[in-house]
Formats: structure tokens, sequence, C-alpha cells
């Protein structure tokens, strides 16, 4: 077999690995980025693109486990967990219930608003610097809701959002109308979120990866990390079905997999698969014009000009790799409620993604004690392309060993211990 010398190794080829791949490129550090896979197939491919700081809100808040058990047998409830006996989903559920209060709600909160702000003006840098070609659109978004009682119980998100300086406008239901005519009338009201963004997100990869090959990156798909090898504090090798790897820095981005890996060298990573799905069509009309999230229903919808996509949803069903039709039509049923043509006359991609979730809604960013050539960039939830450019900055910072631009406690593996 063959063996291959890298300056630094990343495991992962989706958005996360790929950002992290250019801003070492950036700092003037050489790069291989290694996937099982094609590039940019995981959850990267198949979320709504929107580039959301007004997601700062972590999912673990109060309510929410009430919630959860409600719809415990709802095979189309918006979040779901499916039951079955796995110790670790219930360590995983257990942290995240003792994390669902205010107080940790509101530490999150103001963890994630500076991070998520920051990386969506990076990204903003980046497509128009290098020209990436990818319908990004600073186009806001739009909460709605169809029922005046989940409105009023959704009195927090103005408070919250302003409290970490986040813009957000509460409108009425005629407001929220006129502002979006591919609604139904009988919207109650909703939220403004007018300092997000969109982009298509597997054009945002694809063009991603045309820069760094550029810059001189390499990028290997269809490599399956079949083993590594930690000798001396240090991972000395990585076996793979195409040869050997050794590497001065190695970077974990490998989503929902990381916690599969990471056990074989003994790194404890309290991330649980969340399944999201995804229907993407040609544009309806009429077409939404702004990124919208059909709240009661907990349903993205995302329109660009090459097409129209229905999103999201959470499933904790460990790694099944089936694509639910019961999922799917969820998405269908909650977009005919809101949507004057909820889809469009082709469907171009019925999809599913798994999105690597940590208990705390925060992701795992870097170095491991105990073995010095590893960084983490791992557990982004449902926000990895948002975080993806701050995170990708933040790792080239730790692996040059100079200041980082947002402090990375809040970040570090050894919070799981």
């Amino acid at each position: 077999m063959n063996s291959r010398d890298s300056d630094v190794l990343i495991l992962g080829a989706g958005v996360i690995g790929l950002s992290c791949a250019w801003y070492l490129l950036e700092s003037g550090r050489s790069v291989t980025v290694i996937d099982q896979g094609r590039l940019g197939r995981g959850s990267s491919h198949g979320n709504c693109g929107t580039l959301t700081p007004s997601h700062a809100m972590p999912l673990a808040m109060p309510g929410v486990v009430g919630t959860a058990l409600k719809w415990l047998l709802r095979a189309d409830a918006p979040l779901r967990i499916k039951p079955r006996l796995d110790p670790g989903l219930m360590r995983w559920l257990a942290s995240f219930v003792r994390l669902s209060n205010w107080e940790q709600f509101g530490r999150t909160t103001a963890i994630k608003a500076p991070f998520l702000t920051r990386s969506l003006e990076l990204i903003a840098g980046l497509v128009e610097s290098e020209q990436l070609d990818c319908e990004f659109r600073k186009s806001g978004t739009l909460h709605v809701y169809r029922d005046e009682k989940s409105l009023a119980a959704a009195s927090w998100y103005l408070r919250v959002l302003s409290e970490v300086g986040i813009d957000v406008e509460a409108l009425d239901g005629a407001q929220v109308e006129a502002l979006e005519p591919a609604l139904n009338p009988g919207v109650a009201g909703g939220f403004l979120n007018p300092g997000d963004a969109q982009l298509r997100p597997d054009r945002y990869v694809a063009e991603l990866a045309r820069r760094v090959r550029e810059r001189g990156g390499q990028i290997e798909e269809d490599v399956a990390v079949e083993s590594l090898l930690r000798e001396r504090g240090r991972l000395s090798a990585i076996q793979t079905s195409r040869g050997t790897w050794r590497a001065r820095d190695v970077v974990f981005a490998l989503g929902a997999w990381s916690p599969l890996l990471g056990r074989t060298i003994g790194v404890r990573l309290p991330i649980q698969p969340g399944k999201g799905y995804s229907i993407t069509y040609s544009r309806p009309d009429p077409c939404p014009r702004i990124p919208m999230t059909l709240r009661e229903a907990s349903v993205c919808v995302t329109a660009w000009s090459s097409g129209y996509r229905l999103g999201s949803t959470m499933e904790f069903a460990g790694y099944d790799s089936t694509l639910n039709p019961t999922r799917l039509n969820a998405l269908r049923r909650a977009a005919a409620l809101y949507l004057r043509d909820p889809e469009g006359a082709q469907t171009q991609e019925e999809w599913y993604g798994w999105r690597p979730m940590t208990p705390d809604d925060l992701p795992v960013i870097g170095r491991v004690p105990g073995i010095d050539n590893l960084c983490m960039a791992t557990g982004h939830g449902m926000l990895g392309v948002s975080m993806s450019a701050m995170t990708g900055l933040l790792v080239s910072e730790i692996l040059a060993d100079q200041p980082t631009s947002l402090d990375c406690a809040p970040f570090s593996v050894t919070r799981f211990a």
C-alpha cells in the first residue's frame, strides 16, 4: 500500500472541512482533504442554505423536552426521537434535559450570536473576493406563524435576539403577507431577521472546493478511513482504503461520523446524528422571495433562481439510512398549509442527511489534550454552513498557535469530561 505525507490532513470534505482547508491555505499551510464519499454529499448538500445569526438560540430550551415526549409516537413530528435501546442516545438526552433551562439557553445564545455574525461576514467576503458562483444573497429570513397562540408563546424571541445584538422586527399578519405574497391568507404574524442571508449550499461547497484546488490544496474522494494509529501522544498514521497517510496536523471535520472514529482513539464526543430531510423542486409560481421558517411545522422554505427547497425537521433515529416517506410528506403538508403554490412542477431531489448534534448545541473546535497533532472541527448541529467560515478561521489560528478571533474555551472537547 502507498504511504503519503501531508502537512495538514483534513478528514471530511464537507463545508467545514473545505472551509478549514481554505483558511489553512491562506495561512501558508499545505493541505490534503480526504472523504469517504464524494465531496459535500453529507449534510452540506441538501440543507436549506440559510446563513442565520438569528438561529443563535440552542435547541435545548425550557419546554422542548415536554414537546418531544408529546410527539414521541408521531412518526411525522417536527422533532422525533425514535424509541429504541441506545445507551449513547440515553446519555445524550440526559445531558440535553439538564441543559434545557433559561440560564443555559441565554449563555449559549450569547456564545453563538457573535460566532454566527462573524461567520456570515466572512462568507460574504469570500463569495465576493473569490467570485464564488453560489447564488449568495443578503435576503433576510422570515419566521411565519399561522396560530395566534403559538405567536404569543414566542414573545421571548424578540427580547433574546435583541439582547445579543441581532436585528429582528416583529410583524403583524398583514405585514407578513404584504412582505411575502406567496403565503396563504390567514397569517397571525411573524418576525423578520434582516441580517440573515442565503446561498445554494451544494454550489457553495463545489465552488469552495474549486478554489481550494486552485490554491494548491489536494482533495481526495472515495477514501475511507479504516483506523488511526496513536503513538507517543500523536496520531502517527491514518490507515485508509487507499493507503497510509502521515501528517504534521490532523483535523477532524467528519460531522456526524466524528464520534464513531473518535472512540477508536479514546476521544469521547457526545454527538448524535440528527436526521434532516429536504425536497428540491423547480420554482413554483408564485415563488417565495424570502427564506422562511414555517414555525408551527418547523419547516424551512428557500428559493433560488435555480430551484426551490422544503427542508428541516429533526429525527433522532441513529444512523438509519432510509429515506422515510412519512417525513417527506410532512414537509409537503406543512408547505400546503402556508403557501399558495407549495410545490414546484418538477421534483428534482428527495434527500436526507445527518447533522452532528451536541447536547449543548455548540460545536467542538480545538486541539485534543493528549493528542498533540489532532484538532477538532465538528458538532455544528443544524448550522454547519452558517458556522463554516468562522470555524475554518479558528482552526487556522489554533494550528498556527496564534490568538484566536473568538474565545474557544466554550467549544473545547474537555467540556464533556
